[in-house]
């Protein structure tokens, strides 16, 4: 069945009216992960989520698909080398949602890095990646160093580190992924939270009671295996099976603030140290005319749904772009919006944030219940391969049934179907063509190209037929097509699924989504048949939203629901 908005009932109508193979709880990028893996095997697969698809850390990540280079400072040469690795093929099976950027680590006089060491990590982490040689880094001397990015201080730069990193937005990532594994039969519901654990009368995991958060009808739903990727909420899971025990999830908060570009107008993403002595690393990368930066890590210590940006938070990542980048003199009225994630990882004692592993790792408790915590984005595909490797072994082992190894590996996901990278620069400046045809502009259809790959003919489609009806909304049929698409094809459910995780403009073009909320959220009002009432509730959820991603919003408590999953 499609992703659809319309079809959420049927759907999981569907995936209780027999036992699957499979059961993920979690609907962030290792989940999508698992539900296309395992569909691929050719096991039975639902997957649900408590809240929208990626509504967590998925959506709320550095959004680089990247080797985690400081790593190598922490001899994870295991993780450098696998996540590296990861990076192309990632690219490779979705060169629309994934793009090749050069990253620069600039080399001062009495800095952490110097310029022999750089070299040497760098070579070492192009080694350990298995990266291309067009793509290995080279070394930059000052002069050069400045002649790409001339923001830089000046004052000590020695020269910098130049190699390839990738771009991605993470929730669209996710969401590509999800359909991919929803296109080949798996089922999967966003805002159905799992309620209760079932068990057989040997106590052994059979099902999961879910409530459907918008109609709150309750279902049963059983399967032979059940998996627990539910990210910062693993721990809630596994207290439910009673088996929370030995490591736990130590969660920490990273957030990254956004800038309109011509205030602070970067050439070049750069990866620096701060200056403050906590040996930190800050990313600052320009994207579609906005400048982002990030990341902090601290210890987060509240119920993760939708932890808040602080001032705090907003005027460290401040500092160190204008420690690095003096001319710049950014202050808090700069900054246009931000976002805040939590990072779940594996409590290991006598570790710092920053230095706890990113590794991750599968628990199987005495009930059978398979939760897998810890890992990066950039390793999702390998995380998911071997978590369904466990859930093949095991019913194989139970019902004799052997299924096939992972294929994941070239498995292009949904919009991504253009055989391989080296095709999409053609595909884009054809299609954008079909888009002029239409009567886009060049720069609209290119945009749309890129972002929706090979799906973009269903955009068009779209277009093609919404004229009168964006003219009824004041909106254009280019941003309805957006919308119809997502309900169609996204089960986007709320205005804030479609601005925050669809499209990102909640982060990235907060000021053109507080222009078309109205005009949104009357067309879904009126497709999705809501009442008065709905209608007010999501017009202040998306309210909130852009207040809290402006850090406008009162300060978080720590009273918090502690059985939110």
């Amino acid at each position: 069945m499609s992703l659809s908005t319309f079809e959420r009932n049927e759907v999981l109508e569907k995936m209780a009216s027999r036992p699957l193979d499979l059961l993920v709880i979690g609907g962030g990028i290792t989940g999508a992960g698992i539900a296309l893996d395992a569909t691929d095997r050719g096991l039975k697969v639902g997957l649900v989520d408590m809240q929208d698809f990626a509504g967590g850390t998925s959506s709320r990540s550095t959004k680089l698909v990247h080797g985690g280079l400081r790593y190598l400072k922490q001899f994870e040469i295991k993780i450098v080398a696998e996540v590296g690795k990861e990076r192309a093929i990632v690219y490779e099976n979705a060169p629309h949602v994934t793009t090749p950027e050069k990253m620069m680590l600039p080399i001062y006089k009495k800095g952490t890095f110097g310029r022999f060491s750089t070299s040497l990590g760098l070579r070492v982490y192009d080694f350990l990646a298995g990266v291309r040689r067009e793509e290995r880094r080279v070394m930059l001397s000052r002069k050069a160093t400045l002649n790409k990015e001339p923001l830089l201080k000046k004052e000590g730069l020695k020269g910098s580190g130049y190699y390839v990193e990738y771009r991605t937005d993470d929730a669209r990532l996710t969401i590509e992924v999800m359909k991919e594994a929803c296109d080949r039969g798996a089922l999967a519901v966003n805002y159905a939270k799992v309620d209760e654990l079932l068990y057989d009368h040997d106590k052994k995991l059979s099902g999961a009671r879910v409530i459907d958060q918008l109609t709150k009808k309750e279902y049963r739903i059983y399967a032979k295996k059940i998996v627990n990727a539910a990210g910062p909420w693993v721990d809630t899971i596994r207290e439910k099976d009673h088996s929370k025990k030995g490591k736990h999830l130590h969660l920490t908060k990273g957030v990254h603030i956004v800038i309109d570009g011509k205030r602070f107008p970067m050439k070049q993403s750069v990866y620096f140290d701060t200056t403050n002595g906590d040996k930190r690393m800050i990313f600052v990368i320009p994207r579609d005319g906005k400048v982002y930066a990030g990341t902090t890590d601290t210890t987060y210590a509240r119920w993760p749904i939708d932890p808040k940006p602080t001032a705090e938070d907003r005027d460290y990542i401040l500092e160190a772009i204008n420690g690095m980048f003096p001319s710049a003199r950014l202050t808090a009225a700069d900054v246009e919006s931000s976002w805040a994630g939590v990072r779940p990882l594996i409590q290991e004692e006598g570790k710092s944030p920053s230095e706890i592993s990113r590794k991750d790792e599968i628990f199987i408790s005495k009930s059978g219940l398979i939760s897998i915590a810890g890992g990066k984005l950039t390793g999702y595909r390998k995380m998911a391969q071997r978590v369904v490797d466990v859930v093949v072994s095991e019913l194989k082992a139970e019902t004799g049934k052997s299924y096939p190894e992972s294929r994941t590996i070239n498995i292009e996901l949904s919009g991504g179907h253009f055989g391989g990278s080296a095709h999409f620069a053609n595909f884009v400046h054809e299609h954008s063509q079909l888009g002029v045809a239409l009567g886009l502009s060049e720069s609209e259809a290119e945009k749309l190209v890129k972002k929706y790959g090979t799906n973009v003919s269903q955009l068009f489609e779209l277009i093609r037929f919404n004229q009168d009806e964006a003219k009824r909304y004041q909106i254009t049929p280019v941003v309805l097509a957006t919308v119809q698409y997502a309900l169609t094809y996204e089960m986007i459910v709320s205005p804030v699924d479609y601005f925050t995780r669809r499209t990102g403009k909640t982060l990235f073009d907060i000021r053109s989504a507080k222009k078309l909320a109205q005009p949104i959220i009357s067309y879904m009002a009126d497709r999705l048949n809501w009442s008065e009432e709905q209608k007010n509730k999501y017009s202040q959820e998306l309210n909130i939203a852009f207040e809290e991603a402006s850090l406008l919003s009162t300060p978080q408590t720590d009273d918090h629901e502690k059985d939110a999953v």
